[in-house]
């Protein structure tokens, strides 16, 4: 299941944040070699961390991670502004209605479900919060799952060639690509927005009323 928690609250659940922040770890750290910091706990966490992220979670039915997402408002700090403006040609995206993207990861064993789950997951946070557009950095090995998935990005810049080459995009609402991800991830409307509802204490459509 989908679960949204704000970093504030993610010590409400500690099987899902230890779990996370080890998978993420595991995933940035171990896998792909990023020069990412790991703590004493075994858990990768950066600045962003501490700016009261929104999380998406997939949470396992014996309460651990499967994968996972992070949110920021490009109104405030975000990474690309502050890490990859060089690939934008030094521009800073900054708007109401566009949100940074961050951290994807999949937990050990998640399937194709999972990151289709997430992207969805995007998706509803795009039309609760009337948002227009998502922001994120990307490296090939994303391209694919994006494509399979049905939520390619606008590419805005590039640099590097290969493995290493690094992207800044941008993904769309369009209610086409909801359904093309719906199916994807083997869901239903009413479940994802049940999902959404439960963490929220809102339906989407109220939460669209006052976006």
């Amino acid at each position: 299941m989908l679960r949204y928690i704000y970093g504030n609250e993610l010590t409400n659940y500690p099987v899902l944040q230890d779990s996370m922040h080890r998978d993420r770890a595991a995933q940035f750290a171990d896998r792909l070699k990023w020069a990412v910091h790991v703590d004493e706990n075994g858990w990768e966490r950066d600045e962003y961390d501490a700016l009261n992220p929104l999380y998406v979670i997939w949470e396992n039915p014996d309460g651990t991670h499967g994968g996972s997402m992070r949110f920021l408002p490009t109104t405030e700090q975000t990474m690309v502004n502050d890490h990859f403006s060089a690939l934008l040609n030094g521009v800073d995206i900054c708007s109401p209605f566009i949100w940074e993207c961050t951290r994807f990861v999949l937990g050990q064993g998640a399937n194709s479900r999972v990151a289709a789950a997430m992207m969805l997951a995007g998706g509803e946070l795009m039309r609760a919060f009337a948002l227009t557009h998502l922001l994120g950095v990307f490296d090939p090995r994303m391209v694919r799952i994006y494509s399979m998935i049905g939520a390619s990005p606008e590419v805005l810049g590039s640099s590097g060639e290969g493995r290493d080459k690094i992207s800044v995009g941008l993904w769309p609402y369009r209610p086409e690509d909801r359904i093309r991800v719906l199916k994807r991830a083997g869901l239903s409307s009413e479940i994802s927005e049940h999902w959404f509802s439960r963490s929220f204490g809102h339906p989407i459509r109220d939460m669209q009323k006052v976006a």
